[in-house]
């Protein structure tokens, strides 16, 4: 089964202006039809692949020269040595104003040497997220239980995502040039997942993992490089009350988190003390996914102060910045909208809202609004 991605339209707009485009995205989260569904006339090159990786990788100018149409290049990163070729053939054809290579990635560029040092300025760059449920058209609740991966979600979730997980953490580190060690990884993410949307504390991770803290950070740069952890930041405007200056980390995909924490069902996530937090990290992680979609320049923060007065997204658009909090329940007390006023103020911010489940969207306040996402999968601020 296929599904109408949202991020369509935004690569065929890159494409439009770049000579190339590069999408990145975890491994299996639908690049490659994504990019097949978007340039049907494109030919097709696995990079990965035994034989194709052994050509690019003796001569990739040469491979590369004997492209005439269009191509999709996927797992490209699999041969270091294509980027710099890729620049080369890139700039030779510049004068047709023409979309001549996708790229297509497992990894963000940061950790992918390659695009950041010889493609910067050459390409467009689409970073694409699991489904949503405004893209299937499914109930939000098996998204929340499975994530948005497109096996995860045909199947039990669980029995995917090992198998996965071991090919993330060893194989593919392994290839960009990583010798990583796969156990402490998994205990890492297992002990963010316990801690799902808390402060960074690289010290007391540190502490229980048995590690230093430059052990954690390289930790935690891997695992946000294969898009398996998001470092939200805090937002920071001049004002004069102490704000919280640590960043929230949220394992991205929550079929991830709930596999693991042992959670298998909707009722086991329900009963879980984790619940609050895994439906804030979903709510969280499906607003990025579509806001980057409409506006690609948004910039994503949360607000705390020492005092406790917080919000937990922060979509700062330039022209206007909006405050979301985020309850599991159905999200109308109007307690919640006098203290969201507060952070109005503080901010700058010029709306408010609280998302909820299984309540109605109504109007809280002059400035706030409560919206319930499982009745409104498309919604957006």
């Amino acid at each position: 089964m296929n599904w109408k991605r949202l991020a369509e339209s935004r690569l065929r707009e890159l494409a439009n202006q770049f000579p190339a485009v590069v999408v990145v995205g975890p491994r299996q989260v639908g690049k490659t039809t994504l990019a097949r569904t978007s340039f049907p006339e494109a030919s097709y090159k696995d990079v990965e692949s035994p034989l194709v990786n052994l050509r690019f990788s003796e001569d990739p100018a040469h491979e590369l020269e004997l492209l005439r149409d269009m191509t999709i290049l996927d797992e490209a990163q699999t041969v270091p040595s294509l980027f710099s070729a890729l620049r080369g053939a890139i700039d030779s054809r510049r004068g047709d104003r023409k979309c001549h290579f996708c790229i297509l990635g497992s990894a963000q560029p940061a950790l992918i040497r390659g695009v950041s040092e010889s493609l910067a300025g050459r390409v467009g760059l689409l970073e694409l997220d699991p489904l949503t449920p405004l893209e299937t058209g499914w109930d939000v609740s098996k998204h929340w239980l499975s994530g948005g991966f497109p096996e995860a979600l045909r199947g039990d979730f669980r029995n995917w995502w090992e198998p996965y997980l071991g090919t993330v953490l060893q194989r593919d580190l392994a290839a960009y040039g990583f010798r990583p060690d796969a156990l402490f990884l998994r205990r890492l993410l297992t002990m963010l997942a316990a801690q799902q949307g808390g402060l960074l504390n690289l010290s007391a991770l540190g502490n229980s993992l048995g590690v230093n803290y430059h052990t954690v950070q390289h930790g935690l740069d891997l695992l946000e490089g294969i898009f398996c952890i998001r470092r939200l930041p805090p937002y920071f405007c001049n004002i004069r009350k102490r704000l919280v200056k640590a960043p929230r980390v949220f394992i991205r995909d929550t079929g991830l988190l709930h596999h693991l924490l042992n959670i298998g069902t909707l009722e086991d996530l329900h009963n879980h003390p984790i619940r609050g937090s895994s439906w804030e990290g979903f709510v969280v992680e499906d607003l990025i996914r579509r806001e980057r979609m409409l506006h690609p320049f948004t910039q994503f923060f949360f607000w705390r102060t020492a005092t406790g007065q917080e919000a937990d997204l922060v979509l700062d658009r330039g022209s206007e910045k909006i405050v979301v909090e985020v309850k599991a329940n159905s999200g109308t007390n109007p307690h919640d909208a006098r203290k969201l006023e507060t952070v109005l103020d503080d901010t700058g911010a010029t709306k408010g809202w609280i998302v909820g489940q299984g309540g109605e969207s109504i109007q809280l306040s002059a400035r706030v609004c409560s919206v319930s996402l499982d009745q409104n999968p498309g919604w957006l601020p």
